[in-house]
């Protein structure tokens, strides 16, 4: 093992190094990292003891360490080093310590050095930006739509993971498409640390027995132009590192950027927010599980089951199977398999799409190389984001599904709009209104038509008529409330027919429109009820009626002449001659009723159409102002769901 580096060495070129500040705080930062050492476990399992000195701390006493230096020479060394940084030089064999653990060993002295390497001259590297594939490109399409239709009609928080997905997968696709960023997860004690440097070829994250041991996010990238993406986390530069360079190994992972997170079920709070934060942003997740800790409930319900959906982006490492005897490894290993069954994420086995299961030792390295491979391979593939993208969008799909599916019909039928119609009718007595007009057209037609004696009997027997015994007539007001009694009545059922079978949100949007537009119907329907009612005057009469006057007022001539005629003959003027005048007289009785029935008969038919034609007009009026004000605005609230189903159809790729 012979370097470690401490930045992208490409990308940072104008951000200062910490170690290189000439003032008093760069000075003594140094100081305090070039003070502190901690103790290792080596692969072959030997152990070597570091005193720690604080920087403020004048005489402590510091064990040698196996190099046989004593406590005179690490302070010279120290100094040393203290004097090249305020000289603003650093020396690749000289100490320089950031605060982390970012070591290589010297093979010659068996020493551990740290390294740091100057980045200011390095010109920027180029970045391809991420490119989506067709579906996930109309799917985000889809989502983005769908937000933007539904903001008037869904609160902000039940759209703010559909907003959060589409702010994420837009960033993502800004940066590099080269890079696939993963996290190494775990529980305290998990040796998630541990796998991370093995992988990584370099004691990079301090590992030990204190708890928590990583307290923040370190990130190692295997090639240039991940800067941005690392940005994107909120890791700083000091925490950023290189791999040990080793030719294949580094070829095998090239494109990947490695994450080692806080313990997820740290005691600290602001490690599981770190742990929280980044799980959000990363492309993939290798969770590493121990044989005491593998079946946690806290690891299953908080993390593993709400993330199902990534099953495609997500390794569920077994460590420290070394500390097993036996079969039981594979016991656990399966026991584990079972349990991430249950948690709904589908396993990648007999190459379906899916988690992949591994067990290993980090410590020994049995198994490390397997799962480098199978990293290899992922990150070579280069669709971990897009996949990790996909899943999201499954995700906030799922958790939009209540206010957007419905498993039955909805809508406005043919029939509910007829009889909301027919209740508005009701309402303005377009009925009545009809057979009013039919009364009058016939009541007009025995006027004109009618024998002079018969309307004067009529005419007489209505004068007579006494008005005790008749029924009181409802007053205009009962009949107002009982009108809009009616209108409110149609109005609430033709919201809950609109309304019926829809999510709760676009139910109540439904319902609301249609109470809006309620508002001042009442009132609209009397001014229309009036100028769409009977028309003022006489109904109009057929070609017909002056033929049936005419013989109405022949016949009635033909009585008077009968009567003047036996008028004449009994004073003694006319010759006496009865039948003739008789004759008249029967002819004109007769002929009078006879055709004063007929027209009533061929009136009927006019009279039955002039009232239709009257009701027609009022419930067309009804109807008219009824769709206006009720039925468009719950339309188009109807139309605004169907047009979010499709676009919420296009987002769960139905």
């Amino acid at each position: 093992m012979t370097a470690v580096t401490d930045q992208d060495h490409t990308e940072h070129a104008d951000q200062p190094d910490d170690a290189h500040q000439p003032n008093d705080a760069g000075r003594a930062g140094a100081a305090r990292g070039a003070g502190r050492g901690s103790g290792r476990a080596s692969a072959g399992g030997s152990e070597q003891a570091s005193g720690r000195a604080s920087a403020g701390a004048s005489a402590a006493e510091a064990s040698p360490d196996t190099s046989g230096r004593g406590r005179s020479q690490e302070r010279a060394e120290h100094d040393g080093t203290h004097a090249r940084v305020r000289d603003g030089r650093t020396d690749s064999g000289g100490a320089w310590d950031d605060g982390l653990i970012a070591r290589r060993v010297d093979e010659t002295t068996g020493g551990e050095r740290y390294h740091a390497s100057d980045s200011r001259s390095a010109a920027p590297a180029a970045v391809t930006p991420l490119v989506y594939d067709g579906v996930l490109r109309s799917r985000l399409e889809a989502l983005r739509e769908l937000v933007g239709l539904s903001r008037t009609r869904l609160d902000s928080r039940t759209l703010a993971g559909a907003g959060r997905v589409l702010d994420e997968a837009s960033a993502r696709r800004r940066l590099s498409g080269q890079h696939t960023v993963v996290a190494i997860a775990g529980a305290t004690g998990s040796g998630k640390s541990q796998l991370f440097n093995a992988l990584a070829g370099v004691t990079i994250s301090e590992t030990g027995v204190r708890r928590p041991t990583t307290a923040a996010p370190i990130a190692c990238s295997w090639s240039d132009g991940a800067a941005s993406l690392i940005e994107r986390l909120g890791i700083p530069p000091r925490l950023r590192r290189r791999p040990l360079p080793t030719g294949d190994a580094e070829s095998q992972l090239r494109g990947l950027v490695l994450i080692d997170l806080p313990d997820h079920d740290s005691a600290a709070v602001q490690h599981r927010e770190h742990v929280d934060r980044i799980l959000g942003l990363v492309d993939a997740v290798i969770w590493v599980v121990d044989p005491e800790k593998y079946a946690d409930a806290v690891l299953h319900e908080r993390y593993l089951r709400p993330m199902a959906a990534h099953a495609e982006v997500m390794f569920v490492v077994l460590n420290q199977i070394d500390r097993l005897p036996g079969e039981a490894a594979e016991q656990v290993l399966d026991d584990l398999r079972r349990l991430l069954d249950e948690d709904g994420i589908a396993l990648g086995e007999y190459g379906e799409p899916g988690t992949t299961v591994l067990a290993l030792s980090a410590l020994t390295g049995d198994g490390v190389g397997e799962l480098r491979e199978a990293l290899g391979q992922f990150v070579a593939e280069r669709g971990a984001p897009a996949r990790r993208i996909s899943a999201d969008v499954d995700i906030a799909a799922a958790r939009l599904w209540p206010v957007y599916a419905t498993q039955r019909r909805t809508g406005l039928s043919e029939q509910a709009r007829e009889e909301f119609s027919d209740r508005l009718a009701d309402a303005v007595g377009a009925t009545a209104a009809g057979e009013a007009a039919e009364r009058a057209w016939l009541r007009n037609a025995n006027r004109a038509c009618g024998t002079p004696w018969l309307r004067l009997w009529r005419w007489y027997q209505d004068r007579g008529e006494p008005t005790t015994g008749r029924l009181p007539s409802r007053t205009q007001a009962d009949e107002e409330a009982t009108a809009r009694q009616r209108v409110e009545q149609a109005v609430r059922t033709v919201a809950d027919r609109a309304s019926a079978g829809l999510p709760a949100p676009w139910a109540q949007a439904v319902r609301e429109a249609a109470v809006r537009g309620s508002q001042g119907l009442p009132e609209a329907l009397d001014e229309l009820s009036v100028r769409a009612g009977v028309p003022a005057g006489r109904p109009p009469r057929p070609g017909w009626w002056p033929v049936a006057v005419l013989s109405q007022a022949s016949m009635t001539i033909l009585q008077f002449l009968g009567g003047l005629w036996l008028l004449g003959q009994i004073v003694g003027v006319m010759a006496p001659n009865l039948g003739v005048p008789v004759l008249l007289m029967v002819i004109g009785i007769v002929g009078g009723p006879l055709i004063e029935w007929s027209c009533r008969m061929a009136a009927r038919g006019p009279a039955r159409r002039y009232g239709l034609e009257a009701e027609r007009r009022l419930r067309e009026a009804a109807a008219g102002c009824g769709r206006a004000r009720v039925l468009d605005p719950v339309a188009a609230e109807l139309l605004r769901y169907r047009e979010v189903r499709e676009q919420y159809g296009r987002v769960v790729g139905a």
